[in-house]
């Protein structure tokens, strides 16, 4: 099994991509290239970076035209700089 390990201060995310068809009320379909990307993605492996506030498995908000997408063994992947992480997705208890 091979695995992808990220250098240099970067950041591999996995992305999922929703295929889902998508329309406005009135059923005019929207194409792909008018849909905005969803800036999340789970964090799969970090380089070598001292005291990294997130983790394999987090998910991240990063900023938006960020890292290099790559697809690997089948899967879709961004490759970003540690820098370009805007913040940690974290589940909070309601109030």
């Amino acid at each position: 099994m091979k695995e992808l390990q990220p250098i240099n201060q970067n950041v591999l995310l996995e992305l999922t991509e929703d295929n889902a068809e998508q329309k406005t009320a009135s059923g005019i379909i929207i194409p792909d290239s008018a849909k905005s990307k969803e800036r999340t993605g789970k964090v799969a492996g970090i380089s070598n970076i001292e005291n990294p506030e997130i983790a394999v498995g987090d998910t991240v908000l990063y900023k938006e035209f960020s890292g290099s997408e790559l697809e690997f063994e089948g899967k879709n992947y961004l490759l970003i700089p540690y820098s370009d992480i805007l913040g940690k997705v974290v589940e909070t208890d309601s109030i």
